[in-house]
Formats: structure tokens, C-alpha cells, sequence
């Protein structure tokens, strides 16, 4: 077999095990419900989102792949950002909450 097709598997496999990794890390450290099911659901929506943009990659022909790095380079900061700033508003209402009780 060809070096670049096991190292395009070999890749995949530890790309694939380190997204899965990195998800399961991210919801086991939260510290309340209501980040724990905002974390969910953060991380349904992103691996759909890059699913979605790795097949639309292998799907479309030539040029057209390149395009598609314009919209994924300027959504994924703003996600990341503004999911950030969602689970530390979150984790202050909730902490607020746990000292009121």
C-alpha cells in the first residue's frame, strides 16, 4: 500500500480519536447542568458542522473546495468565541446559584 494512503488513514483514525477525546473531556468538566447541556449541544453542533464541511471538501469538484475555506475560517473563530463567552456566562449563573442555596 501506498505511504500517503497510510498515513492519510493513520491520520484520520488519530484526528477522529482526538476530536472524540477533546468532546468527552469538555463535557465531563463542567461544573453544573446547565453547561454540561449547553457543552452537548455545542458539541453536536460542531461535529455536524465539520462532517457537513469535510464531505462538501471530498464532494465538490476542484475550485469550488477552496471556497469553502472562506465561510469556515470566518464562522469557526466567531462560534469558538461566542460559545466561550456562552458557557462562562453560564458557569456565573450558575456558581451565583449554588451560593444562594
Amino acid at each position: 500500500m501506498n505511504m500517503g494512503i497510510i498515513g492519510g488513514i493513520v491520520g484520520s483514525i488519530i484526528g477522529l480519536v482526538g476530536g472524540i477525546i477533546g468532546t468527552y473531556c469538555c463535557i465531563k468538566n463542567t461544573n453544573g447542568p446547565k453547561e454540561k447541556a449547553f457543552m452537548i449541544k455545542i458539541s453536536i453542533f460542531g461535529w455536524i458542522g465539520i462532517i457537513v464541511f469535510l464531505t462538501l471538501i471530498f464532494l465538490l469538484p476542484g475550485y469550488y473546495r477552496f471556497y469553502l475555506w472562506v465561510p469556515y475560517g470566518i464562522i469557526l473563530p466567531i462560534v469558538i468565541v461566542k460559545g466561550n463567552k456562552m458557557q462562562t456566562k453560564i458557569r456565573k449563573e450558575e456558581s451565583k446559584e449554588k451560593g444562594v442555596k
